[in-house]
């Protein structure tokens, strides 16, 4: 084996650990809002914010770690992300209440902020040919999904054996293990100078997003029509048009704002906020059904959701031999809205989500790889971070939106969240036709 195909292989290791810790521990904490309720108090909002405090900073952030990868190398800011996410998680497991741990989830989410985009680049640079990348891709893809839709097993198996608490301690020996392979096997990325920072358009962004995912969680308590929860998104929006301003008028914008006039660059950021919104709304209102509503164990939860782990790692895997992005969306779109019909007609949820997770395991390396293909590798850090961004606002939005509908009857607000999800499997396919050009 050559030296360059090892160091392939070892910085393919190192991102899609740091990637898979990240996404484990979304997934993972939405099993155990149930127990840290009952723990910490809060209800379901007090849940919400426990998810949505990691998934905003996570979000207003990544395009700024992206932009600081390109300027000072995507290998030392991956680095002091992992060292930050586990010390953020040593903070989680050891919160002494609610207030604690969501103040330290949201420090957690400036780790998983920088891991995400930074992986994605050394994985680009350690890939430098088109087929080459799209191959280490849907594995960077596949141990970050399979990370995600094992999440609730694992988290449920924590919760019922170990109490809530082991879901972030976990994440100790697994970061140290991601730092040491990182500095010691992966290569350093190449700088560039050229990237500033863009005060005014994250400050508007971070606005934007905790103002948008607040305005949501209050409305399902209060009422969206509200005047606190109609104030909210009111500055969320005058937040949003805060950050258009700045990225259009800022010398050196986090976000150029020219890479949407690429059809295939626009149409996987949109396909990330879409996916995210349903499947991370769905997860959250499922362990919650499964538990409050159907009185389940958190540990039969998390078993519910097994079979979609291993859907998801298949589908990512299989992405790549389906013909072109193009088909790849069309055909998880496709099976995204079976799996929502299927749970919504014959009630199997196990069956339904299976189906549901194969779709979006299609869906995502697809969009992925297309992404990356339609901008130069100079500018794949700040690429991986708008599409990560786009994906973690869907969540922010999932989480907020899905959950508010349940806060009045589980059932109901299911049944709302899984009709909304097949007309996003919809619009995801139409999406997916611009694609073709990448």
């Amino acid at each position: 084996m050559s030296r360059s195909v090892r160091t392939g292989l070892w910085t393919l290791v190192a991102a899609s650990l740091g990637f898979g810790v990240v996404q484990l521990d979304v997934t993972a904490v939405n099993v155990a809002v149930e127990a840290i309720g009952q723990a910490l108090g809060g209800g379901v909002a007090g849940g919400q914010w426990v998810v949505n405090a990691y998934t905003v900073t996570f979000a207003a952030l990544i395009l700024t770690a992206g932009a600081f990868g390109d300027r000072i190398g995507a290998r030392r800011l991956f680095t002091g992300g992992f060292v930050l996410f586990t010390l953020a998680s040593v903070a989680c497991g050891l919160a002494p209440g609610l207030g604690a741990l969501i103040a330290a989830r949201a420090v957690q989410g400036v780790g998983a902020a920088v891991l995400v985009p930074c992986s994605l680049a050394l994985v680009a640079h350690a890939h430098p040919t088109p087929a080459a990348r799209a191959r280490a891709v849907g594995i960077w893809a596949a141990g970050a999904s399979i990370a995600l839709s094992a999440g609730p097993l694992l988290g449920g198996l924590l919760v019922q054996v170990a109490g809530w608490r082991t879901l972030f301690l976990i994440n100790v020996p697994l970061g140290i293990v991601g730092v040491l392979i990182t500095a010691r096997r992966v290569p350093e990325t190449p700088a560039s100078r050229a990237r500033g920072v863009d005060l005014p358009g994250q400050l508007a962004a971070v606005t934007a997003l905790a103002a948008l995912a607040g305005a949501t969680i209050l409305g399902g308590v209060a009422g969206f029509g509200a005047p606190s929860v109609l104030g909210l998104y009111g500055l969320a929006l005058l937040a949003g048009i805060g950050f258009v301003v700045a990225e259009s008028r800022g010398a050196t914008p986090m976000l150029p704002l020219a890479l949407f006039r690429r059809p295939v660059f626009a149409s996987a950021s949109a396909i990330g906020v879409l996916v995210n919104v349903s499947f991370y709304g769905l997860i959250f209102v499922l362990g919650l059904y499964l538990q409050q509503a159907l009185g389940r164990s958190p540990l039969v939860t998390g078993l519910v959701f097994a079979p979609t782990t291993v859907a998801v790692g298949i589908a990512n895997l299989l992405a790549a031999r389906l013909g072109g992005p193009r088909r790849t969306v069309a055909v998880g779109a496709g099976l995204l809205a079976a799996g929502c019909l299927t749970v919504l007609t014959a009630d199997a949820i196990v069956v339904g989500l299976a189906i549901a997770g194969f779709g979006l395991g299609l869906v995502v390396p697809a969009m992925t790889a297309a992404l990356l293909g339609s901008v130069e590798p100079a500018r794949s850090g700040v690429a991986a971070g708008t599409l990560n961004t786009a994906r973690q606002a869907g969540s922010v939005v999932g989480v907020g939106l899905f959950g508010a509908l349940a806060a009045g009857n589980l059932a109901a607000g299911l049944h709302a969240a899984l009709w909304i999800s097949v007309g996003i499997a919809v619009a995801v396919g139409s999406l997916g036709l611009r694609l073709a050009r990448a």
